[in-house]
Order: structure tokens, then sequence, then C-alpha cells
């Protein structure tokens, strides 16, 4: 299956010096994957290895000098967009030069050019930016919205969650999977009067295997396959999940690191004896391991990278685009909503 997908060369903290390596790492595993690189020629150049002539003839640039920065404020960023990267790199999905987009660039100016842009799944009122977590059995869950939406209504909830349960069952291949909406407690009184009538209606809902509320201390124990979230209290929970993680890995290696090489060694040890699998286990909740979320409720796919992204979550992100894009999950969203 042939592929084109579109970058944006020039998104996040590093631009180039971190997504070109990426995507020459993913075109040597995909034989039939062609990329148009949106961003500035002579920067892009600098960092494609003349050693890799072949995969740089799958490879077509499109320079622009132009590029929406991170701090850019969205109304701003929105109105002085064209010609852009971030633009650009959008729009050559909505001309369907390219089957899908992956930005490390600013979120919210990804998310309104995204809907202006792109036709929107009727029945969705807003995207919503959707992810997969690692759970601490081996498996994966599905979180959504992740910051797209810092306000949400009873029903956008609502239609998270169906929207969550199909990516669900594509993306990880399961059956009818479990919903919960997160919230403060589990307890039925609990949380704010629209999360509350969101789980009355969804304990309705047939065509959904909602399970009830989840906190933020079991996001991790996969006692569901989607957690259901408005913007603002799904990124904090995510964030502080990525930076738990990392911290502790960091930790690890900081200890080794600082101890004599017998000391080392000798703490490698207990971790094997203590820990046996966990171990490695821990290195699977590396952020970078899990970059790109996908804008759900278009009928295209676009993916966000972490603004931080270092090459390794930038393929990671390239490669989740990929796998929607082979799935054909905004299809399948939309025709199972219609």
């Amino acid at each position: 299956m042939s592929l084109t997908i579109a970058l944006d060369m020039m998104g996040g903290d590093f631009g180039p010096r971190i997504t070109v390596p990426a995507a020459i790492q993913v075109l040597e595993n995909y034989p039939t994957l062609r990329f148009l690189f949106f961003g500035d020629h002579a920067e892009i150049q600098h960092y494609l290895p003349t050693s890799h002539r072949a995969l740089s003839e799958r490879i077509t640039i499109h320079h622009c000098s132009r590029q929406i920065y991170s701090d850019t404020p969205i109304a701003q960023a929105l109105r002085y967009s064209k010609g852009t990267s971030l633009r650009l790199s959008i729009e050559a999905v909505q001309k369907n030069y390219a089957d899908a987009c992956v930005s490390a660039g600013n979120t919210g100016a990804l998310m309104g050019l995204s809907k202006i842009l792109l036709q929107a799944i009727p029945g969705i009122q807003r995207p919503a930016l959707t992810s997969l977590i690692p759970t601490m059995n081996g498996q994966h869950t599905v979180m959504l919205d992740l910051g797209a939406n810092t306000e949400v209504s009873t029903d956008m909830l609502c239609q998270f969650a169906k929207m969550g349960s199909i990516f669900a069952e594509n993306m990880l291949d399961l059956v009818y999977p479990r919903v919960a909406l997160l919230n403060i407690g589990i307890e039925a009184i609990k949380g704010l009067p629209h999360i509350r009538e969101a789980a009355a209606k969804l304990e309705q809902a047939i065509d959904l295997n909602y399970v009830g509320f989840i906190e933020g201390d079991q996001l991790l124990n996969h006692i569901a396959d989607v957690i259901v979230a408005d913007g603002f209290n799904g990124n904090i929970a995510l964030k502080t999940l990525e930076g738990t993680a990392k911290n502790i890995i960091h930790l690890l290696k900081d200890n080794e690191r600082s101890q004599p090489k017998w000391c080392a060694v000798w703490l490698q040890q207990l971790l094997r004896h203590f820990l046996k699998d966990k171990y490695q286990q821990l290195q699977s909740f590396n952020p970078d391991k899990h970059s790109g979320a996908s804008l759900l409720g278009l009928q295209s796919v676009i993916v966000k990278s972490h603004g931080s992204s270092n090459s390794l979550a930038f393929a990671h992100a390239i490669e989740h685009a990929i796998l929607q894009v082979k799935l054909n999950i905004p299809e399948k969203i939309l025709t199972n909503l219609s």
C-alpha cells in the first residue's frame, strides 16, 4: 500500500534537527512510503544524509520560510498562517496530495487550521486529541481529550466516548471496549454536573460498554479500554503520567552512573532480582515510545507529536499516522456514527 505523509518539518522545539532523522528512520522501515516535507529547504538539506540517496528520492521538499512558533497566540497564528509549514502540511491533506499530516508544532494552531481546512465528521461538535497510553499489564488504553477542548459539554463527552470506543476497537483490536469517565471519585454523586449527566447518558447507550467513573490513580491499571475526559483535566493527567515515568527512568539511570562501577552492577542485579521483568516494562512507559496524539473527529488523519519530541518520539508519531491510514480510522468512525 503506497502512502504519502505530509510533515511539518519546522514544528516543535528543534525543527529539522529532529524531524529529518525521524523521517529517514521511518522511510527505512516502509519501502512504499513517501514524504512531503514542508519547511526551510536549506535547513532540511543540511540534515539530510548524503548516503541515503535512495531514500531521499521518496522525499519531496516544499520550501517555505514561514512557521508558526509554539508560543504564538492562537488567534495570531490562525490569522497569519498562510504560507507557514504547518498550514501547507494540512493543505496537502485537504488537496489529497497526502494521506495524513504529522506535526510537533503549536497544538492550538494545528487544531484550528485542521477544523478550518478539513471536513469534520457529521455529528461531532469538536475534534478531540486522542492517544494510546501503556498500562501496567503490558496493554494499552485509549485516552481522550488530551488538550484540544478545555471546556466541554455533556454531549461532547458522549461523542468522545463513541469515537474513543471505535478507535479502541480498531487500533487495539477489541470487541466492545470498556469505557470510563475520568472523575474525582467513583461514586455517582461525585463530579461536576456535566460529567454526572454524561455518565447517565452513557449508561443508557446500548452501543457502548460503559463501566463507570475512573480516578486518576487508576489510569494505568487497565480497568478501562477508553478513558474520557475534558481537554483540561486530560492534558494534566497525561503530562503527570509522562513526567513521572521520565523522572523514574532518569533516576534509575542517574543512580547507575553516579555509583562506582561495582555498585552500578550490583544495583542492576538488585533491580533484576526484585523487579524481574518490571524494569524492562518500566522502559515501555517512556513517553518517547508513545508520542503521537490523533485529532479524532475529522475525516482525515492528523497526528500531533510532543513539542519537545526527539527523533524517536517523532518517528513513533509518524508510524502512528501510518497505522491509522492503513486501518482507515476516520472512515470507520464516520460509518459507525452514521
